[in-house]
């Protein structure tokens, strides 16, 4: 093999490592960010909330973890304006999941789509 050539092979292998490593690092980059967002969320969740305010939500999150990641939304968007005065109690936080279920309440309609069905008379003319 010419000088050339191996030089050629050399770059091409290397740009690969270095694009595979870049996005390892990228992935990772991406797991840190989450965990440090993570961290962020629960220590406002803990200054805001009472030990049984924080137990009901953790409840709240194993059976409905939409309606809890949007209660938790709407908390630390109340604390980041000032909205809370102290840490809020368990009956706060039930009426506070009251307003969020009237808010997101579904409303269910059922709808009958009736098909025509062909008589097999009207096929034999």
């Amino acid at each position: 093999m010419a000088d050339p050539e191996l030089e050629a092979i050399r770059k091409q292998r290397m740009s690969e490592l270095q694009s595979k490593h870049g996005e390892a690092g990228n992935d990772q980059s991406q797991q840190e960010a989450k965990q440090r967002e993570d961290d962020m969320r629960n220590n406002i969740l803990a200054q805001v909330l009472s030990q049984a305010a924080r137990a009901r939500l953790n409840n709240l999150a194993l059976v409905k973890p939409e309606k809890a990641k949007a209660v938790e939304n709407y908390l630390i968007q109340m604390a980041r304006f000032g909205q809370l005065g102290g840490k809020l109690s368990e009956e706060g936080l039930i009426e506070i999941l009251e307003k969020v279920s009237r808010q997101t309440e579904k409303k269910t309609t059922v709808k009958f789509n009736r098909r025509k069905v062909m008589d097999s008379d009207e096929d034999d003319d």
